[in-house]
């Protein structure tokens, strides 16, 4: 299994419309690596997609992905799911009559097909792609198990119920995926052994470069997010024999080259 990062910002990608700080004006003259678009990932292999980001036609048009056998959403939030449109055009043939329309299988934990019913018109949408022939939706109760040939994806609730990890296995590989929502975990000895993890960097309350404290100690998102050094402890809890760490924002590229830890 292979895994591409179609986009590894937070919720807002860099540059932001119209901003002129020094990380966005940096991007837009360098662009990437120093230019970041908003969180989703692909497995290849099993050919799966993680999350529908705003960006998302630009990330596939972009990147190594030839075919998606499943969609999986990890939450509701918008940075998550705004790209869902991406699912008509994959899938809807305009120029043949009748039409000859593909379908994409759409997986949703429990909790996220309960939400999306209620926030940002993603349960009408997507129930519209469904209609249409354009996808598939599968609800996946908590503790079931997604299999794809020799790969089996498990969702799991975080502590931030409204969100979910997934586990993903084969014969040789043991990977942790969480897009998002990392605050308060306490993993168990389910994610023993893993070979890769991959997080949320969390709020970076220090500069990566300098060390200097960068967010106000009294900042309410230190309470309402996970914080770099929780992650960091998080880390030593699973022992992964490699973490890669994403949705990032607020600092350039050269900032976390120049990384003091």
């Amino acid at each position: 299994m292979k895994i591409e990062f179609l986009g590894t910002a937070g919720p807002m990608a860099v540059p932001r419309p119209l901003c002129k700080c020094e990380v966005c004006h940096q991007a837009r003259e360098e662009g990437v690596p120093y230019s970041r678009s908003c969180p989703s990932l692909f497995l290849h292999g099993p050919n799966l997609l993680f999350d529908t980001s705003e960006d998302i036609n630009m990330q596939i048009n972009r990147s190594q992905i030839t075919e998606i056998n499943g969609l999986f959403y990890s939450h509701w939030h918008p940075d998550h799911v705004m790209g869902r449109r991406v699912l008509e055009q994959l899938n809807a043939n305009f120029v043949n009559h009748p039409p000859m329309n593909t379908r994409t299988n759409v997986f949703l934990p429990e909790q996220v097909g309960n939400d999306i019913k209620r926030f940002l018109g993603t349960g009408d949408h997507l129930e519209f792609l469904n209609n249409k022939g354009y996808i598939k939706i599968h609800i996946i109760a908590d503790g079931n198990t997604v299999n794809f040939n020799d790969v089996e994806v498990t969702p799991f609730r975080l502590a931030e119920n409204y969100a979910y990890g997934f586990l993903v296995q084969d014969s040789d590989n043991k990977i942790l995926i969480i897009p998002d929502e990392l605050s308060n975990w306490a993993p168990d000895n389910r994610f023993d052994g893993l070979d890769l993890a991959i997080l949320p960097i969390g709020v970076l309350e220090y500069h990566p470069s300098t060390g200097e404290r960068f967010v106000d100690v009294n900042h309410p998102v230190l309470k309402e997010e996970c914080t770099f050094s929780e992650t960091i402890e998080i880390i030593k809890k699973i022992n992964p024999k490699k973490t890669l760490l994403t949705h990032i924002n607020g600092f350039s590229f050269d900032d976390l080259k120049a990384w003091r830890v």
